[in-house]
């Protein structure tokens, strides 16, 4: 037996057998059991499940009638907001595969997103369009987009909202402008409302478990970013497991705030959600003030979320205004939840933060904490129907407990290879134990309770004279300073030890000037071995993040010339 099942929740299996239909059939099913329950909610408009699929077979049959047909991809550009969801599900039921973006991303980036997966149809809100429109313009005629869709968020909620569902002042050029409709050359534009006002013929549902339903794009260290194959079955099952494993019951109201067009909020957030026939709170973009308004407005009970929008939200000096008591669920990933933090939440609230792991390439969960055992600041243990073992990145053989190498997975919600890119896809996978493990470049170990813990990415390491340093190790360690609000852990250059180790910090507010660079470095030599202290600790007013909150730490390494 393998040793994490001593920790499995009694009342689960340990494998699942998903539903053998089409994502498209959650939120048909859903509407036809709940149709005048709340699907959506946006700054107070709530959006039934019945509204939600009458409006997506209307996008479905226009998509068809543009010429989207089975397998199509079709990009999919937008924040947060219920018309994500709806034109997300049309996509699906025009039988074509949903390509979801980055609204950061500029024109230059989103070239890629164009031509790669050969993409002829898109759909945006008013104040990204011009920024896609023009990446398609500069694009060689046959390249293009042929068609774009664009909606305005007032397309989904009444501008003049006050009260607890009220946007931040801050918000309102882009959230409320009505921008102009931009041209494409070549090609035509369509508002969302004429998109929808139609009687066209639906085509018939004609995809199943087998065939691709998204198309996410994944950065690695080299090169432009990989398309991953992702099938109906694989975004079903974690789907279905994430509902299972967080208690999920049609009663849930969950917080939409970690961005859909994000692995983790499109799979964890979004189709968990709907399939449940559950409710989703949608925030386009995070705002602590909003997401304690809102969870105390709507009793929120499910929120999945990266640890440093909890931090945030922990740090507001109107937080013991809110009532957070609804909560029975939190969790996250993409970095490790502070010790600190994670007691002062069960202090609190009795919630305990279950951390988890997953990749684009395993459609968001691969692992994660049981919620009765969660292990602070660990990935977790193999999700349900899932495999994982650590071997060495050389030799590929499997390491024995406690030996830090790469973390391999097998399960149902892996990837079925990269687009267009059959030699990435051959390295990205290996045979072992006799089956097909995905290599997923992450460093890790597994504990005695067979609880995988991360070390760090293959790419990330530090050699300081030989010392291999990992920057989420130490990046850890310094959280326990009562003046960090954050740090991020770069090399730096170093004559003599080849490499060394920078700290690039956020203060808290309230020890700014206080505390010196050199103070926190005294403080690491007396908190860590002297190999992993960092040498240079730069101050700054704020870490990079990318649109899924993650800190973007190759980005401050790239400013680092290294």
């Amino acid at each position: 037996m393998r040793a994490h099942y001593k920790f499995w929740p009694k009342r689960l299996p340990h494998r699942i057998t998903p539903p053998a239909t089409s994502l498209w059939e959650n939120l048909a099913i859903s509407a036809r059991r709940y149709p005048d329950k709340a699907a959506l909610v946006f700054f107070g408009r709530v959006f039934s499940y019945q509204d939600v699929l009458h409006k997506a077979e209307r996008l479905a049959a226009r998509l068809a009638a543009l010429g989207v047909q089975k397998g199509d991809r079709v990009v999919l550009n937008m924040q947060n907001c219920p018309q994500l969801v709806i034109a997300h599900f049309a996509i699906l039921r025009a039988n074509a595969v949903v390509v979801p973006v980055n609204p950061m991303n500029r024109a230059e980036e989103l070239k890629h997103y164009i031509t790669d997966p050969d993409a002829k149809v898109a759909l945006t809100t008013s104040d990204l369009a011009a920024e896609l429109a023009r990446a398609s313009d500069a694009l060689p005629e046959g390249q293009r987009l042929a068609h774009l869709i664009v909606t305005h968020f007032t397309d989904a909620f009444d501008g003049n909202v006050t009260g607890a569902d009220a946007p931040p002042e801050a918000w309102t050029d882009w959230l409320l402008t009505h921008h102009a409709l931009p041209p494409l050359a070549g090609g035509a534009v369509h508002s969302w409302h004429d998109a929808l006002v139609n009687e066209l013929p639906l085509p018939d549902l004609a995809v199943g478990p087998a065939d691709l339903s998204i198309l996410p794009y994944t950065s690695g260290t080299t090169g432009l970013p990989k398309g991953c194959m992702h099938t109906h079955a694989s975004v079903m099952h974690n789907a279905m497991a994430s509902g299972i494993w967080g208690n999920g019951t049609p009663e849930n109201v969950t917080l939409a705030v970690v961005p859909m067009f994000h692995i983790t909020g499109m799979v964890s957030v979004m189709h968990t959600t709907i399939l449940a026939g559950a409710s989703l709170v949608i925030m386009p973009r995070w705002d602590r003030e909003l997401a304690g308004r809102l969870i105390s407005r709507w009793k929120v009970t499910h929120w999945t979320n990266i640890p440093t929008m909890v931090i945030d939200l922990l740090g507001s000096p109107s937080f013991e205004k809110y009532d957070l008591s609804s909560l029975v669920y939190i969790g996250g990933g993409g970095a490790a939840m502070p010790q600190a933090v994670a007691q002062r939440l069960l202090d609190l609230f009795g919630l305990r933060y279950v951390e988890g792991y997953g990749l684009t390439e395993t459609a968001a969960p691969s692992h994660t904490n049981p919620p009765d055992a969660p292990k602070q600041q660990c990935l977790g243990i193999p999700f349900m129907s899932t495999d994982a073992r650590i071997i060495d990145p050389e030799t590929l053989q499997e390491l024995p407990q406690g030996e830090a190498g790469e973390i391999i997975i097998c399960g149902p919600e892996v990837f079925k290879g990269y687009w267009k890119r059959p030699d990435a896809t051959a390295q990205a996978f290996i045979e072992h134990d006799g089956k097909r493990f995905f290599r997923s470049g992450d460093l890790g170990r597994v504990d005695e309770d067979g609880y995988f813990f991360m070390t760090d990415r293959l790419k990330r390491m530090i050699n300081a004279s030989g010392f291999k340093v990992w920057p989420a190790e130490v990046e850890a360690l310094m959280f326990r300073h009562p003046a960090i609000q954050e740090a991020c852990i770069i090399s730096t250059k170093d004559a003599y030890r080849g490499e060394s180790v920078k700290a690039v910090v956020v203060l808290r507010q309230s020890h700014r000037g206080q505390v010196s660079e050199q103070d926190l470095i005294d403080w690491c030599r007396d908190n860590m071995a002297v190999y992993k202290v960092p040498r240079v600790v730069q101050f700054v007013d704020a870490l990079p993040k990318s649109g899924s909150g993650k800190v973007m730490w190759r980005t401050l390494q790239e400013l680092e010339g290294s």
